[in-house]
């Protein structure tokens, strides 16, 4: 019998399929694409999930430059956050990388793991058995196949078979007067320095966001020589000849969406021969948010637990760390009583955060004088810097604090582990994240004695243990899950040996 099937293989399931391996367990990943999906979806990636990259290593090889630096600014709600005026609170860092060279490198990763990535299979339903789920499938010549499976992952997007055969509702609600529409277009949009965009009839105007009442205009330059166009408009059927949501989109489309904010007609070109092209239209905004993640041995992480406007794959991602870990403690049989279970709690009530933040950007974005005024009261809100931070951590995922049994609200515990330079006991310079590359859960010693090290010690064969010094540790030691959330903190050795069995087994 299999270990875990994951039905998708996009970035979440295989993301998902590499954790696992870290962790010990064997995953089949199951995507009923031949070949990986060509088109353009997300365009970066930001926040806390940028920080968990680093931690295995893959920053660098989605063309990041290192360490992760604090971006200087954002925006929320199409409303610019200076984000230079938090300085070492700032927790916000971005990773430009395009979804489809994301799970590029995400395939070769679970590939160099040893995860079993079977493509051209297509899931066709499943069923409880003794001790697992029976899937069954039809593989690439055609063949009916039946594998027989501990657990089963649904990470096949927003309307997933796993979640409606699981028996999973999915509710939220819709917004079927917004129009968005997306193109990746040549190098003839006319980028001014400083985030400008030069427009014959207006002058120069912010790139990013440019609201009127009319609709939002944005330019994204990632690639200079392919930027990417995004309009919306609070129209179910905009005015003119636009065609219907079931027609193609073009690029004649796409310049009469942006002369209709605007104004004033912007000549598009397509992208360099041979580039990848994006044309697309959405009709409607979703948010959904699933009962729960968790049916019996059937689990759900990505778009099929949780649907927004916003940047859902930033929470994806973090939900295939979080999951992958205690489902390969269950498997090999040291995972304390609820820790699978947890997966759902902690998970899902940052699903339900995501919604509530992405529907409170759309509606800033909407047309009319109300919003206007909303607008420029939430602006001079965001003008004093505690409620900038707040901002700032909610987008970042950062503000998410998970219940370690921590009574003192002002603990380390449940939090994001932060980065940390640290001086090992060999005298060597590291980054914290650099101890985080295996996945395993990490006692980062700092106390400079010998006695957590001996508590630690019947946990060794799960979790490592690092003596170093650090200036800007947040407590003189730190028992740091896998997903990157801090279990305990402290120097109380009776903590610890609270701490270790709750979240990692009997010793």
């Amino acid at each position: 019998m299999l270990d875990v099937v994951i039905v998708g293989g996009g970035p979440v399931g295989l993301f998902l399929a590499g954790e696992l391996r870290l962790a010990g367990a064997r995953p089949v990943v199951l995507e009923r694409r031949s070949d990986p999906d060509p088109s353009d979806k997300a365009h970066g990636l930001a926040g806390q999930v940028v920080q968990l990259l680093d931690h295995r290593g893959l920053v660098e090889r989605c063309g990041g430059g290192g360490a992760p630096e604090p971006a200087p600014g954002f925006f929320f709600g199409g409303m610019r956050l200076p984000l230079h005026r938090l300085g070492a609170g700032n927790p916000m860092y971005l990773l430009p990388v395009p979804q489809r060279e994301l799970e590029r490198v995400l395939a070769e990763r679970a590939a160099e793991l040893g995860a079993d990535v079977r493509r051209g299979w297509e899931v066709l339903s499943f069923g409880e058995i003794e001790g697992g789920i029976e899937v069954v499938a039809r593989d690439p010549d055609g063949v009916e196949t039946t594998l027989a499976t501990r657990y089963l992952v649904g990470c096949d997007g927003g309307h997933s078979l796993v979640r409606k055969q699981a028996g999973i509702d999915f509710p939220g609600t819709r917004e079927d007067g917004v129009v968005d529409r997306s193109a990746l277009v040549g190098p003839s949009v006319p980028l001014a320095p400083g985030g400008r965009l030069a427009v014959e009839g207006l002058g120069e105007i912010r790139a990013q966001f440019h609201r009127t009442e009319r609709g939002v205009f944005t330019v994204l330059p990632h690639d200079p020589e392919r930027p990417l166009v995004h309009t919306t408009e609070w129209e179910e059927r905009p005015a003119g000849n636009s065609p219907g949501p079931g027609a193609p989109m073009t690029l004649a489309e796409m310049e009469d969406s942006v002369e209709r904010i605007l104004g004033v007609r912007l000549p598009l070109t397509p992208p360099p021969e041979g580039a990848p092209t994006l044309l697309r239209r959405l009709c409607g905004r979703n948010t959904r948010l699933a009962e729960r993640y968790r049916e019996g041995r059937i689990l759900l992480a990505g778009d099929a637990a949780h649907v927004s406007n916003g940047p859902t794959l930033n929470q994806a991602l973090q939900d295939a760390a979080n999951l992958a870990w205690k489902l390969a403690a269950t498997l090999q049989g040291w995972a304390p009583d609820g820790l699978l279970d947890s997966y759902g709690t902690e998970r899902h009530a940052v699903g339900e955060r995501e919604g509530v933040w992405t529907q409170a950007e759309t509606a800033l974005m909407a047309p009319g004088g109300d919003v206007t005024a909303l607008r420029r009261f939430v602006g001079e809100f965001l003008e004093r810097i505690e409620n900038l931070a707040s901002v700032a951590a909610m987008m970042a995922g950062a503000d998410v604090r998970y219940d370690m049994g921590e009574e003192d609200p002002a603990a380390p515990t449940g939090w994001f582990v932060p980065p940390l330079e640290l001086t090992t006991d060999d005298g060597g310079s590291r980054r914290l994240a650099e101890l985080l590359r295996g996945a395993r859960p990490l006692l980062l010693d700092l106390t400079g004695g010998p006695y957590l090290a001996a508590i630690a010690e019947p946990w060794s064969d799960r979790v490592d243990h690092v003596r170093a010094t650090s200036s800007g540790a947040p407590a003189a030691a730190l028992l740091v899950r896998p997903d990157g959330y801090v279990a305990w903190a402290g120097g109380d050795a009776d903590g610890l040996k609270a701490a270790l069995p709750r979240w990692f087994g009997a010793g």
